[in-house]
């Protein structure tokens, strides 16, 4: 029996050993396909939002026609203090100005920020190498300050009228005073002024505006305007004698002709929302003046940011 056995021994432990691979293999086989098999991902894709871009928002405006003191006293009350200020603004007009038979410009929407109303553009890539800028456009009446090509603020002018007119061209803020007395006549006197032309006497501050083109060549700011552009705008920067400019101050670009003959430009806005903004004249305009402050070193600080400007146009 026990020879037996051990004679039939080999073959069952070769049986067995045949077994065991093939379970082996079976098993390996398994984990194999288990691990090579890919499960779909429940979100695979990247959503992309589409961006959908806000309508732009048009003010629509009309005129009211102030024909007697009723009309007056009616627009009095009809508006509260802020919302007077803001329209009496857009008529380039101070309150005390106000008088029987004036048209004046109404907004169908009254926003507190006078921004929301502005004839230049919140951006203009033309000003974009510039830190700071002052333009001043006669035929519109208004002021925007821009800091690289990003509009800041604007307002409403009075500039010279059709005898004195205001020159046109691209002007340096020089220096400032908060009180300076008219070289026209020593009567007037000047609240936050600020030079931009030296020899001509020439500049902006706050004066009575009474709805159009009316000072001797000085530009007319409200208040609150000439304040802010006192404190915003740079001088020049001289030399130890007092004598020399190093530096330049802030450009101030006077632009566009008034037209002295039609009724007021603003009131164009009742027709046509869009009438007071740059023309491609103006925008040709600026270009130029832009050029003309990148050709001057007395505009750079660092002699390489000029360079470069001029390589790279």
């Amino acid at each position: 029996m026990n020879i037996l056995l051990s004679k039939k021994s080999p073959v069952i432990l070769l049986i067995i050993s045949c077994i065991l691979i093939i379970s082996s293999c079976s098993r390996g086989s398994s984990d194999k396909n288990i691990k090579e098999e890919k499960f779909p991902l429940e979100n695979d894709s990247v959503v992309v939002k589409e961006v959908i871009k806000e309508p732009e928002y048009i003010i629509r405006y009309r005129l009211d026609s102030l024909v007697n003191e009723k009309q007056i006293d009616s627009f009095s009350t009809r508006y509260s203090y802020e919302e007077r200020k803001l329209i009496f603004a857009l008529n380039r007009l101070d309150p005390t100005r106000l008088q029987l038979g004036m048209n004046l410009l109404i907004p169908d929407t009254l926003f507190d920020d006078i921004n929301k109303y502005s004839p230049f553009p919140e951006e203009l890539d033309i000003l974009d190498s510039i830190p700071k800028a002052v333009l001043i456009s006669q035929r519109i009446q208004g002021f925007a300050l821009y800091a690289k090509g990003r509009l800041v603020k604007w307002g409403p002018v009075s500039s010279g009228k059709q005898s004195t007119p205001t020159p046109n061209g691209l002007h340096y803020g020089n220096y400032k005073a908060k009180k300076k007395i008219s070289t026209v006549n020593p009567d007037w006197l000047l609240p936050y002024y600020f030079n931009f032309m030296n020899f001509e006497g020439v500049g902006v501050h706050q004066y009575s505006l009474p709805g159009y083109p009316a000072s001797h060549a000085c530009v007319r700011l409200r208040l609150e305007d000439s304040q802010f552009i006192y404190d915003w705008a740079n001088q020049w920067e001289l030399d130890k004698t007092g004598q020399k400019i190093e530096r330049n101050g802030t450009p101030f670009i006077v632009f566009g002709e008034y037209d002295y003959t039609n009724p007021v430009p603003w009131q164009k806005l009742g027709r046509d929302a869009k009438s007071n903004h740059l023309t491609k004249e103006e925008r040709e305009t600026l270009i130029q003046y832009s050029r003309e402050f990148m050709k001057n070193k007395k505009n750079f600080e660092d002699p390489m940011e000029q360079e470069e400007f001029l390589v790279s146009n």
